[in-house]
């Protein structure tokens, strides 16, 4: 009879996320890593000065997600700061802990501290958190080892040979040294993630059940 906020709500998230997969049969233990991984995510949000507020939390799955956490920002922002990237790349990670010295190749830190193992559900993370960090030092200058310069370009050109995409227009050791930059970032950000889950442990329980 009326459009109240909370079909506005599920329409906006369905958008975002996908229509809910509710009829979609998932294990108990599923269930429990997703949990882990979201209230992982949700708890790195909380504590991060530079993220808006967590909104909603879900284990069911949607779109192609086994679950989400969603955050809503406070206003409107029409650039993002160093700060506030570094922190999105924390909150990406926060699903994700190192099991090896290769803490980019290690497994989700919510997981891996209470289940102690890993899965392949953080790979978009991964993706997005690393993709960021190569954003920072390439496109924005925020490396100060590399300094305030743009390292390649967007200029969407296809050759023979070549893909569609940015083409680069820097040295074999400068690729190094960027390559080193954007794995230092996430290292960083895993680290900090790390530290802010083992923190806040019986808040990620509490979240997770």
């Amino acid at each position: 009879r009326a459009i109240t906020m909370q079909e506005i709500q599920e329409a906006t998230i369905k958008v975002i996320a996908g229509p809910e997969k509710k009829s979609h049969k998932v294990s108990e233990k599923e269930k429990r890593l997703t949990a882990y991984h979201e209230a992982g995510h949700a708890v790195c949000t909380y504590y991060c000065d530079h993220q808006d507020k967590v909104h909603q939390v879900s284990i069911i799955p949607r779109g192609m997600a086994g679950g989400y956490t969603m955050s809503v920002p406070t206003e409107d922002k029409s650039y993002k700061t160093k700060n506030g990237m570094l922190d999105d790349i924390v909150v990406l990670l926060g699903g994700r802990v190192a099991e090896n010295i290769v803490p980019l190749l290690g497994g989700r830190v919510a997981e891996q501290l209470v289940l102690d193992d890993i899965s392949t559900g953080a790979s978009n993370d991964l993706e997005r958190a690393t993709a960021t960090a190569r954003k920072m030092v390439t496109r924005y200058g925020f490396s100060k080892k590399l300094g305030p310069i743009v390292y390649g370009n967007d200029q969407n050109e296809v050759f023979l040979g070549k893909d569609l995409g940015s083409s680069r227009d820097y040295s074999d050791r400068v690729a190094g040294e960027i390559d080193d930059e954007v794995r230092n970032i996430v290292e960083t950000a895993y680290q900090q993630a790390t530290a802010l889950l083992q923190a806040h442990m019986d808040q990620l329980h509490l979240l997770s059940k």
